[in-house]
């Protein structure tokens, strides 16, 4: 029985749509990373909720070097060239005081919490070999010791009440001091107690730490270590990247 012309139309039809839907590959939703502009919009009002006197702080500065750049340029005679120059000048100003509030309302935001001393290690310039985990930790109080290896030697950064975290500090720096005899044993205990450091500051504390190895005792410390291996079960609630501040969006990048 010969097919009708409209049924063979249809048959070939159905035939390329269903082998259209199976080779067609499905479109991978690509996820677009925010400008620029939107992370300095979203950082800066992270701030402002954090530290209400960022703008007037942020205007001020480049209100302040615009107006010595006009006074530089009519001394000179040539305050056109001075305002082409001071205009990105007291930008740049003002995204720096951006900045470094940013990064304090950051800090502000994780402190007293399980793996904020960690996030503080994050921060560190170049030059630091540093720990993602803990070394020591006290599972019932989650007290913790974070470490970090750099040219001042090797720094335990403490994060718990002086009375409770001093029995992990001995006991890590009793276990380096097997292997490192040599090598100086600096601690820091995290907090806002009496002879305690603040975390927004741990940083800046081991940048003034007096160098004592070169960069090839650096790495050879870390491996020293490293082959001792972490013998110790993180408890639950005690994870850095939980912590970590974002240095990036920080600074609107």
């Amino acid at each position: 029985m010969a097919k009708s012309p409209d049924s063979s139309n249809s048959t070939s039809a159905a035939d390329s749509s269903r082998r259209g839907l199976f080779s067609r590959k499905p479109k991978e939703a690509k996820a677009k990373k925010p400008s620029r502009l939107k992370q300095i919009g979203e950082v800066f009002n992270m701030t402002r909720r954090h530290d209400p006197t960022v703008p007037w702080l942020m205007l001020l500065a480049f209100l302040g070097v615009v107006a010595v750049s006009l006074l530089v340029g009519l001394l000179l005679q040539n305050w056109i060239t001075a305002l082409i120059i001071g205009i990105p000048l007291g930008l740049l100003a003002a995204t720096f005081i951006l900045s470094r509030r940013a990064e304090r309302a950051a800090f502000a935001q994780i402190e007293n919490q399980p793996g904020a001393s960690g996030a503080a290690l994050s921060t560190l310039r170049r030059g630091w070999v540093t720990e993602e985990q803990p070394v020591a930790v006290n599972p019932r109080t989650q007290d913790a010791v974070f470490r970090a290896v750099g040219r001042p030697g090797v720094v335990l950064v403490s994060e718990g009440p002086t009375h409770r975290v001093k029995p992990l500090i001995d006991a890590e720096r009793k276990r380096l001091s097997r292997i490192l005899p040599n090598v100086t044993i600096h601690v820091i205990e995290t907090g806002r107690g009496e002879g305690q450091v603040p975390i927004s500051q741990v940083a800046r504390k081991m940048g003034k730490l007096k160098n004592e190895l070169t960069k090839v005792e650096v790495n050879a410390v870390s491996k020293r270590i490293s082959s001792l291996g972490n013998r110790l079960p993180i408890p639950k609630g005690i994870d850095p990247y939980k912590a970590r501040p974002d240095r990036k969006a920080a600074r609107g990048r």
